[in-house]
């Protein structure tokens, strides 16, 4: 017996996170699931508390690992000037929840404004700090 506590669904037409066909489709990865909104919250809660770099890139390869969330964090297309303009983007992915899509990148831009030396070790590691 599987006692997996799952995501509880969105209230009809708040959301485009295609919960329900992904619980239809025995072959799909329904990993994200398990991330509950207690679970959210703890996730939020240990980015926006990033000191470095090297803990967010962990942190990102741990979502990948156990909720199969992809993000993508990088120099955006636009001018960068402020921490707004780093960009992040999410691999398509059928059970992630809209508002999680928004929670997961202003809590890293919460981060990088309390600790910019985050954003700077990004932008070095995208060769854009570095010297010519």
């Amino acid at each position: 017996m599987n006692s997996t506590v799952l995501r509880q669904s969105c209230p009809p037409g708040t959301c485009d996170c295609d919960r329900d066909r992904l619980l239809e489709e025995p072959s799909a990865d329904a990993r994200i699931l398990r991330l509950t909104l207690h679970e959210e919250r703890r996730l939020i809660e240990r980015l926006e508390n990033v000191a470095s770099l090297q803990e967010l890139e962990h942190l990102q390869q741990r979502m990948a690992e156990q909720l199969g969330i992809g993000l993508a964090i990088g120099p955006g297309i636009e001018e960068l000037r402020v921490i707004r303009g780093i960009g992040m983007a999410f691999a398509p992915q059928p059970g992630l929840c809209r508002k999680t899509r928004k929670a997961i990148p202003a809590a890293i831009r919460r981060c990088m404004k309390q600790h910019p030396e985050v954003a700077y070790a990004l932008l070095n590691s995208q060769d854009l700090l570095r010297d010519a």
